[in-house]
């Protein structure tokens, strides 16, 4: 049946969902192809979200490093803010590496790129627009891997200047003295406190009072401690009524809360969710629907409703992670074609790249509470460990959780310098069954952040002895 169609399995989007579910379908040995409606591979990620953000995050590192208390008393301690240029010239170098990678991974594979805007003729048909040129394909299999976009502030103009999305972000032509943060989730946290890192002017705007549920309380406690003391503020329980813009060049926004208070800033970010970008499919015409934010619902095989026709990714939402949508973009072109992938991993590390970074996998202690797991807590802070005070991260800390009984891992969280790295040590003791033993017992290079195992390890030995 499979040569009634142009491709055995095409992918409508070349991000880490799209991209890899077209090499797996490649190393089965069928006729792959990606669809991408931008003008190179690699999706939000490469283009927008994950690879810009991510490398101008290290730029600011990089400038708070020549403000170092290291080098206080040398001359090469300079006060001098970057230029958004001299922040942003390695973005494009890193960002045009990962689409030359995609694109010669595609290649090398047989996989047909198409450039151009898809949308459902029927269930087994897509109409490719690529300017004045239109091509019709079918496919007997096909995955829905388009991702996410901004969601539009409600009655309010991004003008990509003053009023911005993070997509607008990576295109920024100067700095702001002050910034508004309106939604204070992963992005909206990442993006205050790199900027507040840069001594700019920053002011968090949420209606929650409590920020980033999914973290450790204690985590995230930590993470607003240390964006309080580069001096962000923090407008918790409040919501914009409206945002105008002021006469004059420049212009400046004035933010109106629900409150009554009044807010004026140079530009505001809002970073208030993503919706799924499925507008422009036509999904009626493969009897398919999204919800109101846009996303597809998928059975465990990340199937839709219509058996052949795949979701993942960003698109079905929860944990929209780079490396999650990859193994969903694997698995979904595996059960395509009959392979049996396995299930998705239980324990998934999360990473916040906020300055400083959170990662995090496995238990949390408000869960454990909350089912009556009895747990111990073991807590290496950066400050006891000489790695830590090499860098001179006195703030950090890697928090582990035991089951009192049994002494197995139950989760860690970690918050500081390299944490987003230090997590996997944990991820693979937690997947291989592993508890207090495995820490006590082994030996940790000295001096690494890795010791902190080791130490947190003997805090909750202490305890537990107790």
């Amino acid at each position: 049946m499979s040569g009634m169609f142009d491709f055995d399995l095409l992918c409508i989007g070349s991000g880490p969902a799209g991209h890899r579910a077209a090499i797996q379908a490649a190393k089965l040995g069928k006729r792959a192809g990606v669809i991408e409606r931008r003008q190179s591979a690699g999706g939000v990620c490469v283009e927008l979200g994950t690879i810009p953000s991510k490398t101008f995050r290290e730029a600011v590192l990089s400038f708070m490093a020549t403000n170092h208390p290291f080098l206080q008393q040398t001359e090469s301690r300079s006060r001098h803010r970057p230029s958004v240029s001299q922040l942003f010239s390695r973005v494009q170098l890193v960002r045009n590496r990962e689409v030359d990678m995609v694109e010669d991974q595609l290649w090398r594979n047989n996989i047909e790129l198409i450039f151009g805007e898809a949308s459902f003729k029927d269930a087994h048909t897509l109409i490719i627009k690529s300017g004045n040129e239109i091509r019709t394909v079918t496919a007997e299999n096909t995955l829905i891997a388009v991702g996410t976009m901004p969601a539009p502030p409600p009655g309010i103009d991004v003008n990509g200047e003053s009023i911005v999305t993070s997509d607008e972000m990576v295109f920024l032509t100067h700095l702001p003295r002050r910034l508004v943060v309106v939604g204070a989730g992963v992005i909206g946290m990442e993006y205050a406190s790199m900027f507040a890192a840069l001594e700019i002017d920053v002011t968090v705007v949420d209606k929650r009072e409590r920020l980033l549920e999914f973290l450790d309380h204690e985590i995230v406690e930590e993470l607003i401690h240390q964006m309080r003391n580069r001096e962000v503020t923090f407008r918790l329980g409040e919501a914009v009524e409206k945002v105008g813009l002021t006469e004059g060049s420049p212009r400046q926004a004035v933010i109106q809360l629900e409150s009554g208070k009044r807010i004026v800033s140079d530009m505001v970010l809002y970073s208030a969710g993503r919706i799924g970008a499925t507008d422009g499919l036509n999904l009626e015409s493969a009897e398919l629907t999204a919800d109101s934010r846009g996303r597809i619902t998928v059975d465990q095989e990340f199937r839709t409703k219509v058996p052949h026709i795949f979701a993942a990714g960003d698109i079905i939402g929860f944990p929209s992670l780079a490396a999650t949508s990859a193994a969903q973009g694997r698995r979904a072109a595996c059960h395509a074609f009959g392979v049996n992938a396995g299930p998705m991993d239980t324990h998934f590390p999360f990473g916040v790249y906020a300055i400083p970074e959170i990662s995090m996998i496995g238990a949390h202690e408000h869960d454990l509470t909350k089912k009556k797991i009895p747990y111990e807590t073991g807590v290496a802070r950066y400050k006891e460990i000489a790695r830590g005070q090499i860098l001179g991260d006195d703030s950090g800390f890697l928090k582990m959780l035991f089951h009192r009984e049994t002494r197995k891992l139950l989760g860690v969280h970690a918050i500081g310098t390299g944490a987003t790295e230090l997590i996997h040590i944990g991820q693979a003791v937690l997947e291989l069954g592993g508890g207090l033993d495995y820490f006590l017992d082994h030996v940790f290079n000295y001096p690494t952040l890795a010791e902190c195992y080791k130490v947190a390890a003997l805090n909750a030995f202490n305890k537990l002895s107790l």
